[in-house]
């Protein structure tokens, strides 16, 4: 099948089915003409690329992750591995988003939000910039 077919088969863009070509995760046959050639193989890794994709892994966990789905001598232990630090990366996000979303709900509650022209929200912008320079000079 063509990339096109395989596009709509797996649900991904063919600039991504290319990518993921040129980064060594599918390879396609290659007709004489040059064109790719996909196999339903291919189509059921895109698939499974595009899941884990849409999950958040990094491209360094799909390849890992497709090698063990490829491996029928895998240990689950390893598939597990790399999803439980994933997760953890997660909760590292979701705990970062939560520190920024008071911080920011604390400058809009104190923000008078009228026509006068002091703004807790830029003062704090302003502040942490300068703080930011002052690391840096110091280093």
């Amino acid at each position: 099948m063509n990339i096109g077919d395989v596009a709509s088969l797996s649900g991904l863009p063919a600039k991504t089915i290319r990518y993921y070509e040129d980064i060594g995760l599918v390879k396609p046959l290659r007709s004489a003409n040059g064109y790719r050639s996909f196999r339903e193989s291919d189509a059921h890794k895109l698939a499974f690329l595009g899941r884990a994709r849409a999950l958040g892994f990094t491209i360094e966990d799909c390849r890992n992750l497709l090698a063990l789905y490829e491996d029928e001598a895998r240990a689950s232990a390893e598939v597990k591995e790399i999803a439980k630090q994933h997760l953890e990366r997660i909760d590292g996000k979701i705990t970062e988003l939560k520190e920024m979303r008071a911080t920011l709900a604390h400058l809009v509650e104190e923000c008078a939000g009228d026509h006068r022209p002091d703004c807790p929200i830029l003062a704090d912008l302003a502040a942490k910039r300068r703080e930011e320079e002052t690391r840096r000079k110091s280093a």
